[in-house]
């Protein structure tokens, strides 16, 4: 790679990932044909499905799982843990040992918006698409369209997404 793509020796690519420059990777898993912009960071145990899209800016956390054919839109932000600190009881910077993981899935054929927060414990149904600038606090059902803060179900798609269907868009 070049000097301004950091990809630590334990990730694994799939086939024909396109990556960007100025992007972190770390103990994390890209499946194939999937394309990461820039400024992404993807960390350990994170994983993102084949031809996904993760676009610029976008923040993939430890404990988050990314189905096959997901568009996350640019600036995303994924949350894994419901009450941070830094530091514990005893008053020391917490380690990994602190804190217990929450996970999040994002199913397949999901579109995330740009700017979107989604927090910890959350499922995004397939093909559900979550509207730009959203926070995601609670699970998204399938075929769904929800925006807002906290976001809400705007309505259900009703017919598959294709080109002919800008109505669904």
């Amino acid at each position: 790679m070049s000097d301004f793509v950091s990809i630590a020796p334990d990730v694994k690519l799939g086939q024909r990932v396109k990556l960007s420059k100025f992007i972190n990777l770390y103990g994390c898993e890209i499946g194939d044909d999937s394309k990461i912009g820039a400024f992404v960071e993807v960390q350990k145990n994170a994983k993102v499905g084949k031809c996904c899209k993760i676009s610029s800016h976008t923040f993939i956390c430890e404990g988050v799982t990314i189905e096959d054919g997901v568009f996350i839109g640019h600036s995303v932000v994924f949350i894994n843990d419901t009450y941070p600190r830094a530091t514990n009881p005893e008053g020391s910077l917490q380690t990994e040992h602190d804190w217990v993981l929450e996970a999040t899935l994002i199913k397949k054929g999901a579109s995330i918006g740009s700017g979107v927060t989604i927090l910890a414990n959350v499922t995004v149904g397939e093909n559900a698409i979550v509207g730009a600038g959203s926070v995601v606090t609670k699970d998204v059902p399938a075929n769904s369209i929800v925006v807002g803060n906290p976001a809400r179900v705007l309505r259900y798609i009703t017919e598959p997404m294709g080109v002919g269907n800008a109505a669904d868009r």
